[in-house]
């Protein structure tokens, strides 16, 4: 169940934790209020991800259950040296805000009888400090009503959601036939020894095994390489994260034909890995 989305909705009493759960379970995910802590890694061995319809996992924990505090730094973090993708949600609101809730309520505040309801949310306040310190995301809903802190939970799903998968195109071109409109990403590889130039390989295009060898044999060739790819590698998951849909990385030479047909390959190669959609386009290379 490693790859699914697990949020942990915490915080005050009054804060608004079952609106969120609420919330969460209205964007298509499998919610559970109050879950002990000691048993949500015996909860996250079980099958949940066959079932596509569920886009992730919402949990309430808190100070309802006495060993709460006690036993969820331990287990959160071995959750994550795990590989759980877990996302801390810490809910809270002013104290006069929480006091109004309770008298419309009426429930019992967790923390029991022993002292006054402003003495409890004072205590609650500090015992849930360091669950608070490691939050992700907090969200004070002193001002929100039910409608308004349900909106805010599920735009909240919808920016964590993994992005759609990014649709990349590798492009050769030629300079003199024109600068794609459509790049994203440009690098011309002008300064690159050019095969145009050597009589045996000029009439021969950068799908030639010849071409290939001369281009790529250069100690040049191969730490401008070394170097794109690092910025390749780099900017690809900034992108992926904000969520663009189409990514173009135009590789230029002088015609189109030989240099920027043999870098575009490579980069190519580089970037075609399991699960991704790449493409290779050479616009220039046929033009006579």
């Amino acid at each position: 169940m490693k790859n699914i989305k697990i949020i942990i909705i915490t915080g005050l009493s009054g804060s608004g934790k079952s609106v969120a759960l609420t919330a969460l379970e209205d964007a298509g995910f499998y919610c559970v209020d109050n879950m002990p802590v000691k048993l949500l890694p015996k909860f996250l061995e079980m099958p949940v991800e066959a079932d596509d319809r569920i886009k992730g996992l919402g949990f309430v924990m808190d100070l309802r259950e006495k060993g709460f505090l006690g036993d969820f730094p331990e287990v959160y973090d071995n959750l994550v040296k795990q590989g759980h993708r877990l996302e801390i949600l810490y809910l809270e609101a002013d104290e006069s805000v929480i006091l109004r809730r309770y008298s419309q309520t009426r429930r019992h505040h967790p923390l029991g009888q022993d002292s006054t309801l402003p003495e409890k949310i004072r205590m609650e306040i500090e015992r849930m400090r360091p669950i608070r310190d490691i939050a992700d995301r907090i969200i004070d809903s002193s001002t929100y009503s039910v409608h308004d802190l349900k909106a805010i939970i599920i735009k909240l799903v919808k920016d964590m959601a993994d992005p759609a998968m990014i649709r990349i195109n590798i492009l050769s071109f030629g300079f003199k036939h024109g600068t794609p409109l459509e790049a994203d990403l440009l690098m011309d590889v002008r300064f690159l020894t050019n095969p145009f130039f050597v009589d045996h390989l000029k009439p021969l295009d950068g799908r030639n095994e010849s071409i290939k060898q001369f281009v790529l044999q250069s100690d040049t060739t191969r730490r401008f390489l070394e170097k794109f790819y690092d910025l390749i590698d780099f900017l690809l998951p900034l992108y992926e994260k904000e969520g663009k849909a189409y990514l173009t990385i135009a590789i230029g030479c002088t015609g189109g034909k030989h240099r920027s047909v043999v870098v575009a390959d490579s980069v190519y190669n580089h970037v075609n890995r399991p699960g991704r959609l790449v493409g290779l386009t050479h616009r220039d290379v046929d033009i006579t």
